[in-house]
């Protein structure tokens, strides 16, 4: 109860006597928040924030301001019925985790205080990816040099490989590690950008157990050499996708590391984080100014591109993921956004984050490089990793 409900209610004051049908409304509203509330799963700390959260998005915005209740922070006209679940976002620059409801509401973040041990530190996550069915998060955060896996019930980080800060290629050293993912048996995979290698390690060894390309070979030659690898991604049939910035190439790789095909993205200047639609179909973006989505296919021919003018124009975008609607969600890097684009229509129909406007209050983005969807959505449900082929 806030000072002065009671008259409010009763319109015992002047602004009691204004606002008594309003409050009314909130009162019903609140009552069928809490009702829909009771129905829904349960998600990482839904707590009494993300409750308060909830019963606001279905309060009158008028009344909601007035009592400071926080609501769903959403592009005006965004579809909370695009997404399927909940989405990962790495907030890159606000060294941040979220995980943010469909009704853009924040249900889970890290590091909150007090969840770092002393001397932890987490710094510019560039990608992040739920694993073990969503108890776990694996984060890379390139520009420091480490891979970390973050318990989602705990809001602890259980494993690092790399030194925040030290880069390098000799036992737990990384040079720009990128989209590092747990695959089968436990294996944690990513591509390792300027050491120009993809590498496996088991937690919890401190050592890469196999690897494919040469240590500081970088030019096209798969599997033997890659020139800067930005993103091993798993597809159908067990097979892994390989993006490469330098020659913006794309690779399949067999099971057994053996390369199947590669192509380029049409148009592109600079592919990053290629995956797979379905097999055959290829999603990528290009992560430039201004900056496109596109599907395609191996003969290198253009399915569909998303590339708007104006105040929708990308900027920067990192990574794009397929929804079961057909849908496509994208984080937009230097627009401070994650969208969901309607490939049919060609529209925008979902935004968290205001466009080119960067912060770190609920609703705001700072560079957001990486999303994924909760299961069992997420990448690793759709397509389980693979080993990292021999």
């Amino acid at each position: 109860m806030v000072p002065g409900w009671r008259e409010l209610l009763t319109g015992r004051s002047r602004a009691g006597r204004r606002l008594r049908l309003p409050a009314v409304l909130l009162v019903l509203a609140f009552v069928a928040a809490v009702a829909a509330e009771a129905t829904e799963p349960e998600t990482p700390e839904r707590g009494a924030a993300s409750r308060a959260a909830a019963r606001a998005s279905a309060a009158p915005p008028a009344i909601a301001r007035r009592l400071g209740l926080t609501r769903g922070h959403l592009r005006r006209g965004s579809d909370p019925s695009a997404l399927p679940g909940n989405v990962l976002i790495a907030d890159r620059s606000n060294s941040r985790l979220l995980i943010v409801s469909p009704r853009g509401q924040i249900v889970w973040r890290f590091p909150r205080r007090g969840d770092l041990r002393r001397g932890q530190s987490f710094r510019v996550p560039d990608d992040a990816f739920f694993a073990d069915g969503g108890r776990r998060i694996v984060a890379t955060q390139e520009d420091d040099f480490v891979i970390s896996v973050i318990d989602v019930a705990t809001h602890r980080i259980v494993y690092r490989y790399g030194h925040p800060g030290v880069h390098g290629a000799t036992a737990d050293h990384l040079f720009n590690p990128d989209d590092a993912m747990l695959g089968r048996g436990g294996a944690l995979m990513s591509a390792d950008i300027k050491n120009c290698r993809l590498i496996a390690i088991r937690p919890p060894a401190h050592r890469v157990l196999r690897q494919l390309g040469a240590t500081g070979a970088c030019f096209h030659d798969p599997p033997r050499a890659f020139d800067s690898p930005n993103g091993v991604f798993p597809t159908a049939y067990g097979n892994s996708l390989v993006t490469e910035i330098g020659g913006d190439w794309v690779d399949l790789l067999a099971p057994n590391g053996s390369l199947l095909a590669a192509t380029h993205p049409p148009g592109f200047s600079y592919p990053s984080d290629t995956n797979e639609v379905r097999p055959g179909i290829l999603l990528s973006v290009d992560y430039t100014r201004p900056g496109a989505i596109e599907e395609f296919d191996w003969q290198g021919r253009l399915r569909w591109r998303f590339a708007p003018t104006g105040r929708d124009a990308l900027d920067k975008p990192s990574l794009a993921l397929p929804l079961p609607n057909g849908d496509v969600i994208a984080n937009d890097d230097h627009n401070d956004r994650v969208i969901v684009v309607d490939p049919r229509t060609g529209r925008i129909v979902w935004q968290y984050g205001h466009t080119g406007r960067r912060g770190r209050k609920p609703g705001f983005l700072n560079t957001p490089d990486g999303v994924d969807l909760a299961p069992p959505h997420s990448l690793l449900s759709r397509f389980p990793a693979p080993a990292l082929p021999r």
